[in-house]
């Protein structure tokens, strides 16, 4: 198989199923369109193997033996900063809210379809090469900024994104955002006091043509985010719900 599509095939999946014949089906899948597999059966082998070998991409199921699947996603996303894609046969909204909560970037219900959740898969491998940049050497806490570094950096308000190191800081103080909450604010913030929809969000930064299901995604990523961002949730300053609409980064860009 060519090495097309920018070059995802190289990556590596982690796939976390007790499930034989679920297992052999996106291994099987995954492989064909030519990306490298690690398999993991229980939860305890899932983090294991994910700290070892940080993955590219984690297909996370929640029902596992030994730790379960939110636990898992709580215990990696302590350490890496790797899309996280949970599969479940729970459907109801509490599940889905608490395992995005924990960190997940989508949660994916059984059964599935085969394609959608290779399509989740591309969409969120996308976004994640998009926005991961090489590290950038600081040793010291005040650097002289020059031209090239204040164009890496989107300041609204109180919030500041520098967008090659992929930090955020709230009034000065640096805020622990995953790559999805990360992405999620900046596009907001890139279009400060504009709302924006959230099957917009959808397509622009989990790159989904297809809402159906995931909408509740991006309450919970916004939930979290304003968890990490605002000193007082219940009455927020820096992103803003319009009910009935979608979100907006409040300020002016400077």
């Amino acid at each position: 198989m060519e090495d097309l599509d920018f070059g995802f095939n190289k990556k590596t999946i982690l796939v976390v199923d007790d499930e034989e014949s679920i297992m052999e089906l996106l291994v099987y899948n995954l492989q064909k369109e030519g990306y490298n597999t690690l398999q993991a059966y229980d939860g305890a082998q899932a983090v294991d193997i994910a700290l070892k070998e940080k993955p590219d991409l984690i297909l996370l199921d929640v029902m596992l033996p030994k730790m379960d699947g939110i636990s898992v996603c709580k215990r990696i996303r302590y350490s890496l900063n790797v899309p996280i894609l949970m599969i479940s046969a729970k459907d109801t909204e509490l599940d889905k809210v608490v395992g995005l909560e924990m960190g997940a970037d989508d949660y994916i219900t059984k059964p599935f379809k085969i394609r959608e959740v290779m399509a989740r898969i591309k969409a969120n491998l996308r976004k994640s090469e998009m926005i991961i940049t090489p590290e950038v050497a600081n040793t010291t806490n005040t650097v002289q900024e020059s031209p090239e570094q204040d164009a890496n950096l989107v300041v609204v308000g109180d919030l500041t994104l520098d967008l090659k190191k992929v930090e955020a800081r709230v009034k000065g103080e640096v805020v622990d955002l995953t790559i999805k909450e990360f992405e999620v604010l900046k596009y907001l913030a890139a279009q400060p006091g504009e709302v924006v929809t959230r099957e917009m969000l959808l397509k622009k930064v989990w790159g989904y043509d297809d809402y159906v299901g995931a909408i509740r995604t991006v309450d919970v990523t916004v939930n979290r985010i304003r968890d990490k961002i605002e000193k007082d949730k219940a009455n927020p300053k820096i992103l803003i719900t319009k009910r009935g609409v979608g979100y907006y980064v409040v300020g002016n860009k400077t």
